[in-house]
């Protein structure tokens, strides 16, 4: 007589984490900007920079932290979305502080040196980054707030319609002791998270076709109600506030988000043509968009005696060549105002850093709006998948914007290149989004946990004679 005994234990499959892969990329990602801070001193004075120090241990504190952080409480996340940031932020602060070099444009008209105060801001866009990751342990909480956050981001885009207007837009609101601020750059996300709560709900209506035309299905009537809504809001930020670059960023993303929920396109026939009679409309009569519009067309016009802006920056892109001139021997100051450390701040890039730089910063942000869309496609639950989807789209268009404005593609619209650029606001609420973005990354590669033991999976003896 034998006994076998049978026993059968389940465990979870466990994950790499790579947290050890995203420290190696953080030390590079403080490296090259420590490097390139001390190449724009060597090339200016001949020495290297008394701050590259101070600036050094600075980066890597608030890169310490933030992968601490994330080593704690998103163990499973993307591994190179913050040294990613990491890299486009410390560059940004080398070009800012490079920039403050020119004294013609550094005058305390123009308010001083920058680069402190970006250090600043991004110090302040770090803490906001931890402390969403600290506070939101799940992102499908947001989509209780599908339209408390449709409620908000209203109340932020209208906000600067109660403040004078700066170069033309109304798109800053300014507070005491702070500093001017851009809410437009808070309210996509928030407008993101909107989108993917509505959207999760109505798509099985919106996805639903009446008749086929074109090759295309078209939409029903009552189920285009969502999409005029969207672009008569968008207009309305064009004409009251005259910022085309928020309101295409804004219907820009519906769109996106309205395409991937529904998978019709349609929608996204219907988007393009609208928004471009719209933009069309406007431009007639809006005298500020009308102008950079005819900068865009006719760069080479004669204002006050010189080019515009635009073409000083393609004069910039085009003396850097292939390698550039090299970090801090250009002559992108010469575009004028606060314009080299903000619109124009990729004229410095291809100038100092040619073609080859510009590409490779390019690169940089192609690979995290990349890593976004990974996560979406990696999310489990439909929430995270249109948030992470919707937050990656408008990283994306914003670049876009920005880089087709700066090199001559489409009209300049007046925003900042993400990460890149001087404004306090962009780096906080860029930081905002990387987190969000973590924190669908960890929750969908996560490892399933274990199955609880069942009682009934016990030890058995089957006796056999």
């Amino acid at each position: 007589m034998s006994v076998v005994t049978n026993t059968t234990t389940i465990g979870a499959i466990e994950a790499p984490s790579r947290r050890n892969t995203e420290l190696a990329m953080l030390a590079f990602a403080v490296i090259i900007p420590v490097f390139a801070y001390a190449n724009v001193g060597l090339a200016k004075d001949g020495t290297l920079p008394a701050g590259m120090l101070g600036y050094g241990l600075g980066l890597s504190l608030l890169a310490g932290v933030a992968h601490l952080m994330v080593r704690k409480f998103a163990p499973y996340a993307d591994p190179l979305m913050l040294p990613l940031a990491t890299l486009l932020n410390g560059l940004g602060l080398v070009l800012i502080w490079r920039l403050d070099l020119e004294p013609s444009i550094t005058t305390d008209a123009l308010g001083g040196a920058m680069a402190p105060k970006q250090m600043i801001w991004s110090a302040l866009g770090v803490a906001l980054f931890l402390g969403v990751l600290l506070f939101l342990k799940d992102h499908r909480v947001l989509q209780r707030y599908t339209y408390i956050s449709m409620v908000v981001a209203l109340v932020l885009l209208i906000l600067p319609m109660f403040f004078p207007a700066k170069f033309g837009a109304r798109i800053w609101i300014t507070i005491p002791g702070v500093g001017s601020l851009q809410p437009a750059e808070f309210a996509k996300i928030i407008i993101a998270i909107f989108f993917a709560g509505y959207l999760m709900v109505k798509r099985d209506a919106l996805a639903l076709a009446s008749r086929r035309f074109m090759g295309m299905y078209l939409p029903r009537g009552r189920d285009l109600g969502p999409i005029l809504a969207i672009w008569a809001l968008s207009l309305m930020i064009l004409i009251f506030e005259t910022d085309l670059g928020t309101s295409l960023l804004f219907f820009g993303l519906f769109v996106i988000m309205l395409y991937v929920a529904t998978e019709r396109t349609s929608w996204v026939v219907f988007g393009l043509t609208l928004s471009a009679a719209g933009a069309v409309g406007v431009a007639s009569f809006a005298s500020h968009v009308q102008s950079r519009v005819n900068n865009w067309l006719n760069p080479l016009a004669l204002q006050d005696g010189g080019v515009t802006e635009t073409a000083q920056a393609v004069y910039a892109f085009g003396s850097g060549g292939l390698f550039g001139s090299g970090l801090g021997q250009g002559y992108s100051r010469l575009i004028g105002g606060i314009a080299p450390k903000s619109d124009y701040i990729l004229a410095t890039v291809g100038e100092e850093m040619g073609l080859t730089g510009l590409m490779a910063i390019i690169l940089l942000y192609g690979l995290l709006i990349e890593r976004g869309v990974r996560t979406a496609l990696a999310a489990r639950d439909p929430f995270g998948k249109l948030l992470a989807i919707g937050l990656s789209g408008a990283f994306a268009l914003q670049v876009f914007v920005v880089a087709g404005g700066v090199t001559g593609v489409i009209p300049l619209t007046g925003m900042t290149m993400p990460f890149l650029a001087q404004g306090g606001s962009s780096v906080i609420a860029n930081w905002a989004l990387i987190a969000i973005l973590l924190r669908i990354s960890d929750t969908a590669r996560r490892p399933a946990p274990a199955p609880a033991p069942s009682p009934d999976a016990e030890m058995t003896q089957v006796v056999r004679p």
